[in-house]
């Protein structure tokens, strides 16, 4: 079936390439190209394929999709999409685990529990610390200390050079170290650091959340899962989205998605017949 699939992207003229890196993805499409990871597993090449030539249908129906992320408007022919949009998001959950975002909520989850810990040290000394004001006495003795530095970077390195250039000097700091290295900071002082390294990587966790939330909701990624959904599962994909089934079937059988009808109904022999009444 791949290979019949792969053979008719091809007849409508569309570059396939399967032993690529695929920028960084599993599969890629961009201007009437298709490329395939070549570390994609054999199971999900299928499902991949189906994804980008969504894409291609979707680029037919809006040019403009790739740069504005298209329209459910458009891709299911209707001003009603709140209820369309919250079912493909079900789909998309189904279709890709990733899109949970397990792994970054938990890590969320245990940055913002170092970070408590790390203030309750703070307060044991400083019991009007708070983190959204200046920490005057910390402010006072890291003036004149290297230690600054990993205020902005969990590790730094110093090099300079020796007498008349004979021999580098190289000095290297880090979190780990920071009582070895700076046996005068107490011990709040060090937790204020190593809570200031947490907080870069709260920020940077809250960026790769909010980057990949809108990347999942993006109209043309929410109609990609779904065919990819209706290919792994179509009964439990329609249980999830009955109505953006009913909408994609409707309109699928219009002639509506130009070639994903034969697609559906030729090759993967997806048809009618599923379509909820």
């Amino acid at each position: 079936m791949k290979k019949e699939l792969i053979k008719y992207f091809k007849s409508l003229g569309i570059e396939v390439y399967t032993n690529t890196k695929a920028r960084g993805h599993q599969g890629f499409y961009v201007k009437n190209r298709i490329d395939i990871s070549k570390n994609t597993k054999e199971e999900r090449v299928m499902p991949t394929l189906l994804h980008e030539f969504a894409h291609f249908i979707h680029d037919k129906l809006e040019k403009n999709m790739v740069k504005t992320g298209g329209s459910l408007e458009v891709l299911f022919d209707t001003k009603n999409v709140l209820q369309i949009e919250n079912e493909l998001m079900l789909v998309t959950n189904f279709v890709d685990e990733n899109s949970l975002f397990q792994k970054l909520t938990l890590h969320k989850k245990q940055v913002k529990e170092k970070i408590k810990k790390l203030e309750t040290v703070i307060k044991s000394d400083y019991p009007n610390f708070m983190r959204s004001k200046k920490f005057r006495d910390f402010d006072k003795y890291i003036r004149k200390s290297k230690a600054k530095h990993l205020l902005k970077y969990d590790r730094v390195k110093f090099i300079s050079r020796g007498l008349f250039n004979l021999k580098r000097q190289i000095e290297i700091l880090s979190l780990d170290n920071l009582e070895r290295d700076f046996p005068d900071m107490q011990p709040a002082f060090c937790a204020y650091i190593r809570l200031k390294s947490q907080q870069r990587k709260q920020a940077r966790n809250s960026r790769r959340l909010n980057y990949y939330k809108k990347y999942y909701s993006k109209p043309t990624e929410l109609f990609a899962r779904l065919v990819e959904g209706l290919y792994l599962d179509c009964e439990h994909t329609k249980t999830l989205a009955p109505l953006a089934c009913e909408r994609f079937f409707e309109l699928l059988e219009q002639g509506y998605y130009f070639e994903l009808k034969e697609v559906f109904q030729s090759i993967l022999f997806i048809g009618n017949v599923l379509v909820v009444s």
